[in-house]
């Protein structure tokens, strides 16, 4: 399915209420991604309408509970901590499916007023970028624009720019959303513009865009980032000598991806749990089938086997960021959940090391008793903390 402009992309949820139905028994209530935002959804399950209820901002959304016929939300975005909303039908005789949102005062929800002026000197936008070199092969869907959370200070100073971080989720098979995070907003209270780029293959595009990056990791998201960060600089919005490159997992791979495929165009790197090499994490990994669908495609499903033959492991090494690492100089910093069964310590060991042994400045910091996503509380306060200190390292 291809997503038409501003049309409904289809459903991409990863949770359900218990009890998401309004009282006339047909009506769901749900959060689902749509582009870079989350938003509400009333679907009606008997005509299959689809509309979309919560308010037409840029902020994404997310349900709550129900209070009968009404909701509550909590919205935010990149410069605005979450808070709370109550949503009601503007006229519930009618068949209109216009709805109201107010904005509930919430203590709990409010931050110092240190977090405030900080937050209130920040803007953002999303930004539609035009993908590179489309190719008849491509369908409808792979060739519209992806898109990318630009996040900066309002005021610009002295006619220089801020450092950009350009920050890639994981997955492939996520996306990054236009809500809160206190890590984001960390980086950017510390003089960091932010650009997360949402490369084909991110949920809320249409299954088409979705399903273009099968087979084709490595290369296609690789030149939608450098596409995406081009634009920002020919934008007038990034000085292009002035670049930090962030992911985890896969956006690990694309990170180290990056620094080895334009090695001259980040001055400096981070990456959390990365798959720096499909042939080594395939025999350890608790997914060895996404290694084979996303390195061959649909056709990976009738390729996987236990016992991967030397055919499948050199297409693999060629995926992968390992295949590059002797153009890389770009000094990186790792983060490794020493307990990672998703992709195992030892991938990211051995990229390291392999920079190590050519010179290239490396910091690896493993925390022992965190697994993929390095979520524990202090784990993740630690990791951020490095990763500014590191990025202020090369970009003062």
């Amino acid at each position: 399915m291809c997503a038409e402009d501003g049309c409904f992309p289809g459903l991409y949820w990863s949770s359900i209420l218990s009890n998401p139905w309004l009282s006339d028994g047909c009506t769901m209530i749900i959060s689902s991604i749509w582009g870079s935002c989350q938003v509400i959804l009333s679907v009606n399950v008997l005509s299959g309408e689809v509309s979309r209820i919560s308010s037409a901002d840029s902020n994404s959304w997310d349900v709550l509970t129900l209070d009968g016929d009404n909701i509550i939300a909590v919205s935010s975005s990149p410069v605005d901590v979450p808070h709370i909303n109550y949503g009601y039908l503007v006229d519930k005789e009618s068949t209109s499916t216009a709805w109201s949102w107010l904005n509930v005062s919430s203590p709990p929800s409010e931050c110092s007023e240190k977090v405030k002026s900080l937050l209130s000197s920040l803007q953002f936008s999303i930004l539609k970028v035009p993908v590179r070199d489309v190719s008849g092969s491509v369908t409808k869907g792979a060739a519209k624009p992806i898109e990318a959370i630009f996040v900066s200070s309002k005021t610009k100073r002295n006619d220089s720019f801020d450092p950009l971080i350009v920050i890639l989720h994981g997955g492939p098979h996520s996306v990054s959303l236009s809500s809160y995070s206190k890590s984001l907003a960390f980086l950017s209270s510390i003089g960091f513009s932010l650009l997360l780029v949402n490369y084909r293959g991110s949920l809320g595009f249409g299954e088409e865009a979705l399903q273009s990056l099968l087979g084709k990791i490595g290369s296609q998201d690789v030149d939608d980032v450098l596409v995406a960060i081009d634009h920002v600089i020919d934008k007038g919005l990034a000085s292009a000598s002035k670049i930090a490159v962030l992911g985890g997992s896969h956006g690990g791979f694309l990170t180290t991806h990056l620094i080895g495929q334009a090695p001259d165009k980040f001055v400096v790197a981070a990456t959390r749990n990365p798959a720096c090499n499909l042939a080594l994490m395939i025999g350890t990994t608790d997914i060895p089938d996404w290694c084979y669908v996303e390195a061959y495609g649909s056709e990976g499903r009738n390729n996987y086997t236990e016992a991967p033959s030397a055919e499948h492991l050199t297409l693999m090494h060629s995926k992968s960021p390992i295949s590059h690492v002797s153009k890389v100089k770009t000094p990186t910093l790792f983060l490794l959940g020493a307990q990672d069964l998703r992709v195992p310590v030892s991938t990211g060991l051995q990229y390291a090391r392999a920079l190590k042994e050519k010179g290239v400045p490396v910091k690896v910091i493993v925390f022992p008793q965190d697994t993929h996503g390095i979520e524990r509380p202090q784990s993740d306060f630690e990791s951020f903390l490095n990763i500014g200190v590191w990025f202020k390292k090369y970009l003062p």
